[in-house]
């Protein structure tokens, strides 16, 4: 059954093309476009060569989240579709006969947001039914930009609650199922954006990543997760977790688009500070770094302290094994490296119970007065949340003056010792990036707790990372194509364009990424 911000949207989107029928009829035959695995390029190229209006490639995205979110294999990745979808879409093609055969970059591309990002014109709700009437100001700053490009806003993803975990279940959407494997989760947080990109909702995702919340359901759907620098990408208007681990980025299904996303994305923000960090007078194009011969010199070291040493880790270790020897095959060197004391290390650095209380009322205040609720406090006294988060709740609530506690100190100290680790492995090896599995284990199923995923690499320095698919488990009755499985780099700050060209090189030469068979192409 249809939820009823999704009802409303359809619904709104029904009225228009019936007011208004001319907007929705092509200008060419309907199978002139196939969204199924659609990139940037190809929508361009069909709106270039006048094979799909925009409108055209809109309703056919509409099209397979009615199939396939709530009907078919139920994915539940949608908690709100933007009903003014299509109108956007007519005010582009509008655009584009004035503009004739000028673009901008993300002209016409549709674009699902996880529901923490902000947008003026439809609810921000994290997830949670406690800010289902939540309608922020203004958009996130990278909502703006996005929009800016020319990107056509469908829907907002459903998430785990306030970004507070790794299954994507919440109070407002309920549990997100992965398309490759309806009785295991998509990863989290980013589970219904992952979810949303894996089965072409959409073209381009948005994720938060705290801990590993782009990255894991990348890896868990076989796409192409970025969690960049710190301070290159605005974390204003986002529901805060941790002010110091928070970073957005885009998921895609392919490299390309997620250099095409990131590019836009990217820029100074003055109610970000940090940003600044992160400005440079001229701004990175990050297709630029697009080398199908990429990995030809490249030093790359592998991880041993992240590979799963039990037989429950084999399945992801065979995919790791492949993926090593067709980059070496490719002109790569492998390097098997170990960080010395990794396990103290990489030890009680998560800062999220010290930070978010702070960083959640800022947000809450951020809203106005009519914000549904005002505190951390309010939002608890609502019990209108997953009972998955009530325990975090609680111990935020009691953890006042926590910026200034010892424990919070020692914290930052151990991130900055990590930090230094990380950059002398690199250095002693002269290596140009870390690889390892993003998970040491297959996905989990629905219902367990998310586990050994390989997150803390990047969280825990500020470093970026990249996710992209590495190769699936063996197929089974459940998983057809099997379980998808991620492969991560790791790189020293600022180091975007390297992973960039590594990853996609990899991605050229192996060619792994298969579109989920619970989601088929629509008769058309």
């Amino acid at each position: 059954m249809l939820n009823t911000r999704k009802r409303a949207g359809l619904l709104a989107i029904a009225f228009i093309v019936t007011a208004f029928p001319l907007m929705s009829q092509p200008a060419v035959p309907a199978d002139e476009f196939s969204p199924e695995e659609a990139t940037v390029a190809s929508v361009h190229a069909a709106l270039s060569a006048s094979r799909a209006t925009c409108v055209r490639i809109v309703e056919s995205y509409l099209a397979r989240i009615a199939a396939f979110d709530d009907k078919g294999p139920a994915l539940n990745a949608i908690i709100t579709i933007n009903s003014r979808a299509l109108q956007t879409a007519a005010e582009i093609d509008g655009q584009l006969r004035a503009r004739r055969d000028t673009l901008r970059p993300l002209e016409c591309i549709p674009v699902i947001l996880k529901d923490n990002f902000d947008t003026a014109d439809m609810p921000t709700t994290g997830g949670s039914l406690a800010l289902a009437k939540s309608v922020p100001l203004q958009d996130a700053f990278v909502v703006r930009r996005l929009r800016d490009a020319g990107a056509v806003i469908l829907g907002k993803a459903n998430m785990t609650e306030l970004a507070l975990g790794g299954s994507s279940v919440s109070s407002m959407g309920g549990q997100t199922r992965n398309p490759y494997d309806l009785t295991r989760t998509p990863g989290g947080s980013s589970g219904g954006t992952g979810a949303s990109i894996a089965a072409s909702f959409g073209i381009i995702g948005t994720g938060s990543d705290t801990g590993q919340s782009i990255r894991s359901p990348a890896s868990a759907q076989s796409l192409v997760g970025i969690r960049p620098t710190r301070g290159l990408l605005s974390r204003r208007g986002i529901i805060p977790a941790s002010t110091t681990q928070d970073e957005v980025g885009p998921i895609t299904r392919t490299v390309e688009d997620a250099a095409r996303a990131l590019t836009v994305m990217a820029g100074y923000d003055p109610e970000d500070p940090v940003t600044a960090f992160g400005w440079r007078p001229v701004a990175p194009v990050y297709t630029a770094s697009l080398d199908a011969n990429g990995l030809v010199g490249a030093r790359i070291g592998v991880l041993q302290d992240l590979l799963g040493s039990e037989p429950i880790h084999e399945e992801v270790n065979a995919v790791v094994r492949r993926a090593t020897e067709r980059m070496s095959e490719a002109g790569a060197t492998l390097v098997p490296i170990r960080i010395a004391n990794f396990a103290a290390l990489t030890e009680d650095t998560q800062l999220t119970q010290f930070e978010f209380k702070a960083a959640f009322n800022a947000y809450l205040a951020s809203l106005g007065p009519n914000a549904p609720v005002k505190t951390l406090e309010g939002f608890i006294a609502t019990g209108q949340f997953h009972d998955s988060i009530r325990g975090a709740l609680a111990g935020y609530q009691r953890a006042d003056d926590a910026l200034n506690s010892v424990e919070y100190k020692q914290r930052l100290l151990r991130r900055d010792a990590l930090r230094l680790a990380v950059m002398r492995v690199m250095a002693e090896n002269r290596i140009d990036a870390i690889l390892y599995p993003h998970q040491k284990r297959l996905v989990v199923p629905i219902g367990e707790e998310q586990v050994e995923r390989n997150g803390v690499l990047s969280n825990s320095t500020g470093f970026p990372a990249i996710v992209f698919p590495g190769g699936f488990s063996p197929p089974t009755a459940d998983a057809p194509l099997g379980v998808p499985v991620g492969i991560e780099l790791v790189g020293a700050e600022w180091s975007e364009p390297v992973l960039i060209k590594l990853a996609f090189a990899y991605e050229q030469l192996a060619k792994i990424r298969r579109p989920p068979r619970s989601t088929p192409p629509l008769n058309r």
